[in-house]
């Protein structure tokens, strides 16, 4: 049959990256990034400049296909194989990423009825600004004692679906109403690619509160949120819901060609992205926690049974693996909170010194950071400079950093804002043990592990645990690829379970992080005053975060009101 290849796309929050893999080996022939032209929507709106109110977060829905037109033909060029050994397609996406479309699939902010309505465009899954419906559903779920509620850790998000949908129809009823369906963007790009719709059952167990089982939440809960909303599961979320690995078709001729494959290619439905990282790593087993390490973590890890877990972002049956129960938790910003250090609080002296040293600031503060030891800088911060998606789910909590001196330097708080995320992946840790689930090994996977040794080394102290480190640079990209190539099936030189294909593919690195004993022992004191703040500052203690927050959104309501008002 020769040799066989998939193609994996990873959409991410500012690019897409498409990675050609060989399927016999996991090798990566060949990789292009293709960053979204509008990048992240959060001032305001293309061509009408309409501005966006505060934790809006949207994205172009074209700039995805421009993915598949730029990145898909050059990793064909690149590596010279034949588009006719190319067997499958898969993507995974960030999620919640949603988008309101009519009868035809056509995203609503490309018609010119509706592009100036904010509304009408895809919401990242950073947009938060949905935060009041999620508080008001959560306390109604409680009131109803909804048994599906536990399943998401008491919680649901201000990130996902249902919360997005009941803040369109709260906003822009006139949206609502045009929509024909809510989709994720996932499932979007692979409806545009095949011409078939299609739910995959991960973002709809983890985004959309669908159960294998149970299916959707009752229309009593829905009429009970809104009566508006009592029909919305068998309307506006209607569509079959499948699993992961699933072919969900083949190539149009339009997009065949587009993209230089072949129209018979299998495109498997849609992943997050995250979640196609686990086998990515080889991870198909219990008790090993994927932490999937960018701008956000992910945090993915495997059961045998269904547990309850304050604030996890959800446990899925199959929604991972298949034959497991795949439980999710996330940290909502990680790498953001670096990249916001750098570009807005780094002095001038300190990029000055990084470019004579011949060297990236992130690499300076890193080197200058590791000359610490765990306390000697003197500072301690809470990671909530995107709110908190576990363990508390809330994205009202905002960053706080303590111990501040007049001579506190930047790559001190560059180590103190480390620190902070190791901790908040540590609460998360203590959250699943406590309710049952065993974590024994970490995995790590994404931009951060490959760049960051101190971070990677600060995590293993902080948690007391190994962590292994994956081989590959585009691991959710290398676990699309893997779904591809399920999609494809053996008799097309794929594979025929993710099992199978990740026992072939999956690779993570020799090298190892191992806790240092000194440092793992300072780090569990550090650690037990970092949860102090955490309770006193997220579970009710003192609300000044909240409070400042408002006056905030007030001000700026304001000033956005004045200014239309003159007409500015």
């Amino acid at each position: 049959m020769g040799t066989k290849y998939a193609i994996g796309v990873d959409y991410g929050t500012q690019s897409g990256r498409a990675v050609l893999v060989e399927l016999s080996n996991g090798r990566e022939v060949a990789d292009h990034v293709t960053p979204y032209p509008h990048q992240v929507i959060d001032e305001e709106l293309p061509e009408s400049g309409i501005k966006l109110e505060p934790d809006w977060a949207l994205q172009h829905p074209g700039d995805y296909l421009e993915v598949l037109r730029q990145s898909v033909p050059a990793v064909i060029r690149q590596s010279g194989v034949s588009p006719d050994d190319v067997v499958g397609i898969g993507i995974d996406f960030t999620a919640c990423t949603m988008l309101p479309v009519n009868s035809e699939g056509t995203p609503l902010c490309l018609l010119p009825a509706y592009k100036s309505n904010p509304h009408s465009w895809v919401k990242l899954w950073k947009h938060h600004a949905a935060q009041d419906e999620a508080n008001r559903l959560n306390a109604i779920a409680a009131e109803r004692g909804e048994k599906w509620l536990p399943r998401y850790g008491g919680k649901i998000s201000s990130e996902w679906m249902i919360a997005k949908v009941w803040q369109i129809l709260n906003e822009a009823p006139e949206i609502y109403e045009e929509t024909d369906l809510f989709l994720e963007a996932t499932d979007w790009v692979i409806y545009q690619m095949t011409g078939r719709f299609v739910r995959n059952s991960c973002t709809a167990g983890y985004k959309s509160i669908w159960h294998k089982r149970d299916g959707y939440p009752s229309q009593d809960y829905f009429r009970a949120l809104d009566p508006r909303l009592a029909n919305v599961t068998e309307t506006k979320l209607r569509g079959s819901i499948v699993p992961l690995g699933t072919m969900a078709g083949t190539l149009t001729t339009e997009m065949a060609a587009m993209m230089g494959l072949r129209e018979s290619t299998a495109v498997a439905v849609g992943n997050v992205d995250a979640h196609a990282a686990v086998p990515g790593v080889g991870v198909v087993t219990t008790g090993k926690l994927v932490m999937a390490m960018g701008t956000s973590i992910c945090h993915m890890l495997l059961g045998e049974t269904e547990r309850q877990v304050e604030g996890m972002c959800g446990v899925v049956e199959d929604g991972i693996i298949p034959g497991f129960y795949g439980y999710e938790a996330g940290q909502s910003a990680v790498g953001d909170i670096f990249e916001w250090f750098v570009e807005e609080a780094v002095p001038a002296y300190a990029k000055e010194a990084a470019e004579q040293a011949g060297m990236g600031i992130h690499e300076w503060l890193e080197r200058g950071a590791a000359s610490y030891k765990p306390g000697q800088t003197g500072l301690l911060a809470l990671d909530w400079w995107n709110g908190n998606r576990s363990v508390l789910v809330d994205t009202d909590l905002t960053g706080l950093i303590v111990g501040y001196s007049l001579l506190t330097k930047p790559e001190e708080v560059y180590r103190a804002l480390l620190e902070a995320t190791a901790f908040g992946t540590r609460k998360i840790i203590d959250a699943f043990r406590s309710n049952g689930v065993q974590v024994e090994e970490l995995y790590a996977c994404g931009g951060l592990p490959q760049k960051n040794r101190l971070l990677m080394q600060i995590y293993a102290d902080v948690t007391n645990l190994e962590i292994k480190v994956a081989d590959s640079k585009q691991t959710p990209a290398l676990g699309a690829a893997m779904f591809a190539a399920v999609a494809a099936g053996s008799e097309n030189g794929g594979y025929d379970s993710i099992i199978d294909a990740a026992a072939s593919m999956a690779r993570v690195r020799e090298e190892t992080f191992k806790p240092n004993p000194e440092n793992v022992a300072i780090y569990e004191s550090l650690y037990q005053e970092y949860v102090k703040l955490h309770d006193y500052f997220g579970r009710g203690g003192n609300d000044v975060m909240k409070k400042l927050k408002n006056w905030k959104e007030a001000a700026v309501a304001d000033a956005l009101n004045t200014a239309a008002g003159s007409g500015i």
